[in-house]
């Protein structure tokens, strides 16, 4: 079998922008790899860590380096051969989704089924994200997004007046649950005071308050809402040294590098007592497929990235009454 790997990079407008505390977005570009057997296509799609320094043009390039390493072998095993040669990141997590959509596909059964799940996957309640704005932004955003049947809403937050946003989010849509993510911005901020603020207004837990590599601060602070890890936790390998310090974590597979680590990493999670929550990128519903079937076995799901672009792809995921739903086939 010749394995035949292409890759390209696709531009995708952002519906408005897309805002959080480093900065806003008006469109976002996606990795898309597909490999062949020719026979059968897998798809697989990245989005770049910008924070981490990776673009698209950078991921293309990773994947373009190891296509000729990898044409002479199964979808399994190049699927375990990048997980060595490439670092986790969005074009790991594109090639290895499309590796596992190559190998579902092969076998002529769903990914949930190749993965051995008992049931097919199931509606799941998503979070919707009202980008930081001012409070009177964010709180029309909020009423659009309840009008919608969205009852799970994440706040963009920043470290600056974010009582105030909280507090017009809730009154914006009263009944809905809220998420705040402050993306690394409350290094001068008491985290348990802010909490127990936000807690008063109704907020469920916190994401990334300090910057990635200030976590052990989290150790004397006692928080009476969970905290959950998203830039700090990539992989499995940072289970151990976050235990202890949050509550949960937010498995994205382009952090991940792939659905092979986001399995892991959420196995990680559940062995150290851990919650999680399967989040994402700006991303279209390629992209989502694979942490669809994921997010079945965690208590939060955050998979709004298709309905924050300006359109998506055809046959996507629908979003209805507040729940992720798949397309009928």
């Amino acid at each position: 079998m010749t394995l035949q790997i292409t890759a390209t990079v696709e531009r995708w407008p952002v519906a408005g922008q897309f805002i959080i505390a480093r900065g806003a977005k008006e469109y976002v570009d996606l990795l898309v790899v597909a490999a062949s057997d020719g026979q059968h296509i897998g798809y697989g799609e990245g989005t770049a860590i910008y924070y981490c320094g990776e673009t698209a043009e950078k991921c293309l390039g990773q994947v373009e380096r190891i296509i000729d390493l990898l044409r002479d072998k199964t979808a399994r095993s190049a699927r375990e051969i990048i997980q060595s040669v490439l670092s986790a990141g969005a074009a790991r997590n594109a090639l290895d989704c499309a590796l596992w959509d190559l190998e579902a596909k092969q076998a002529g059964v769903s990914l949930s089924d190749h993965l051995g799940m008992k049931s097919p996957p199931a509606p799941l309640r998503t979070a919707f994200t009202i980008s930081l704005g001012t409070p009177e932004t964010m709180q029309a955003d909020a009423r659009v997004a309840a009008q919608n049947g969205y009852t799970l809403l994440k706040l963009k937050i920043n470290g600056e007046a974010d009582r105030d946003r909280v507090a017009a989010v809730r009154s914006g849509a009263p009944k809905a649950d809220i998420i705040v993510d402050a993306n690394e911005s409350w290094g001068a901020i008491d985290i348990a005071a802010e909490a127990e603020a936000l807690k008063n207004l109704g907020v469920a837990l916190i994401e990334q308050p300090l910057p990635a590599g200030n976590d052990a601060a989290l150790a004397d602070i006692s928080a009476p809402l969970p905290i959950f890890a998203d830039e700090s936790c990539h992989t499995a390998q940072d289970v151990t040294r976050l235990a202890g310090l949050y509550q949960g974590v937010n498995i994205k597979l382009d952090k991940a590098g792939g659905l092979t680590e986001g399995i892991a990493l959420l196995a990680a999670a559940k062995d150290a007592g851990l919650q999680s929550m399967v989040g994402c990128m700006l991303s279209t519903s390629l992209g989502i497929q694979p942490a669809f079937v994921l997010a079945q076995a965690v208590e939060w799901v955050d998979l709004d990235g298709p309905a924050l672009l300006a359109h998506d792809r055809p046959d996507g995921f629908h979003f209805e009454g507040g729940y992720i739903v798949m397309p009928a086939e």
